[in-house]
């Protein structure tokens, strides 16, 4: 079966497979015990906000959920929960390869992995999201991508050096997510709604759920002829772009200031959602939208490259750079890209006998491991040597990847670990 295309960006998370292809905005909604994902849940956000969470992905951990929603423990069990429902709405595909987001901090890429352990397929690559787009796109300067989530934006700036595309830093850009922006331009939309018809929209939270509904073909429409209707329950108010160009500011000034003065050749990618907000590209200069299915193209490109199943997963930073660099220097260089594309993706492991070993997974917990060793229990402990990792002790039964383990043999990442009957532990290494 192909393997499933995964893009996680909790603004509306993408699953291609096959034929398939899904969109599920990150928020949760509880029914009846029961959680609801997606584009059901963003619909009853208005109409029942204690009900729903949309900080699951952004505040990825196993700390107990504040506020509590239903039977899940942590934001990781509403993660878990969505990944299922993608996986059994997708056509349960048996392997997913994931594109995530450089603002995931290791603890949360390392949790996110013990999540997959626990869902009903494999995970077998994982790529940093800004950096597969990147490599779709050359610049004669400077080159950005700018990702808009629920609850912050990101920019990541990104080097391309000898046919490759590698990652300089990711920034958060704090209260500039699409969740405060789109608030703002509720508030400026509601004022014209007072001023024209004398109506709130938000006075009920079913108008309001209204108003939020129809925020995005409106968007659309100015996007195209600069001013628009707004219907809710019956009253229309107009438009223009102009007005609402204030909504943006804090997302505008903090992309600004995270890219620093404008040079000539820059390029800023911006994901699709990016392209609807009024006021943007004129702010940002060499600003460029995606395509909806950048993300997918990218990903299919480097498949082989990034298909990780006999080892560890590393989260893979650098790519060979698809796209020509319009800068003469680059083109004097025909056969660099051609060179990049045959070496490898990932760097080899430091310790040449195992592959490195950074953390343990067992269910949903990830715990970093420390040199100074680990216990296990029952009598077992890891120890630590500059070849790998080697277990010793004796009391309950330990096996290693099934079978009774070597008195020296030495352990790495994606080895599996049982003590007794507890629960198996699998060694990963997670990269920053």
């Amino acid at each position: 079966m192909a393997i499933a295309l995964l893009d996680i960006n909790d603004s509306n998370l993408q699953l291609w497979h096959g034929s398939t292809h899904l969109q599920s905005p990150g928020y949760a909604l509880l029914v009846d015990r029961q959680y609801r994902f997606g584009n059901p849940a963003r619909a009853a956000a208005r109409l029942q906000p204690r009900d729903i969470n949309t900080r699951y992905w952004w505040q990825l951990s196993t700390e107990p959920l504040q506020p509590a929603l239903g039977p899940a423990r942590h934001t990781g069990d509403l993660v878990h929960a969505q990944l299922q429902e993608l996986h059994r709405e997708g056509g349960q595909p048996q392997e997913i390869l994931m594109a995530v987001s450089g603002s995931m901090q290791r603890d949360q890429l390392a949790l996110l992995l013990g999540i997959a352990q626990q869902c009903p397929f494999a995970a077998v690559g994982l790529v940093h999201r800004s950096v597969a787009l990147g490599s779709l796109h050359g610049a004669a300067g400077r080159l950005f991508h700018l990702e808009i989530q629920l609850h912050q934006a990101v920019v990541s700036e990104l080097a391309q050096r000898d046919g490759k595309v590698e990652l300089l830093r990711s920034l958060p850009l704090p209260g500039a997510g699409l969740l405060q922006v789109q608030e703002r331009l509720v508030e400026i939309i509601a004022t014209a709604f007072i001023r024209q018809t004398r109506f709130d929209p938000r006075r009920k939270a079913i108008t309001e759920q209204q108003l939020y509904d129809a925020l995005p073909d409106a968007l659309r429409a100015l996007g195209r002829d600069g001013e628009t209707n707004i219907e809710v329950s019956g009253y229309r108010a107009g438009i223009n772009r102009g007005e609402l160009q204030a909504a943006g500011q804090r997302l505008f000034s903090s992309a600004r200031e995270a890219i620093g003065t404008p040079q000539a050749g820059d390029r800023v990618l911006a994901d699709p959602v990016a392209s609807l907000l009024p006021g943007l590209a004129a702010q940002l200069p060499g600003f460029e939208p995606l395509a909806a299915d950048s993300v997918r193209r990218a990903l299919e490109h480097h498949l082989e490259r990034l298909v990780q199943r006999e080892q560890a997963l590393s989260f893979v930073t650098t790519l060979p750079a698809l796209a020509g660099v319009p800068a003469p220097a680059q083109a004097a260089a025909p056969n660099t890209a051609a060179t990049a594309t045959a070496a490898p993706a990932i760097p080899a492991p430091i310790a040449p006998p195992r592959p490195v070993a950074t953390h343990l997974l067992q269910g949903h917990r990830a715990l970093p491991l420390a040199a100074t060793g680990h216990n296990l229990g029952q009598g077992w402990r890891l120890e630590h040597t500059a070849a790998g990792w080697r277990l010793h002790g004796a009391g309950a039964t330990a096996l290693v990847n099934g079978l009774a383990p070597g008195t020296e043999q030495l352990l790495g990442g994606g080895d599996r670990i049982r003590i007794g009957t507890d629960p198996e532990y699998l060694l990963i290494e997670v990269t920053a």
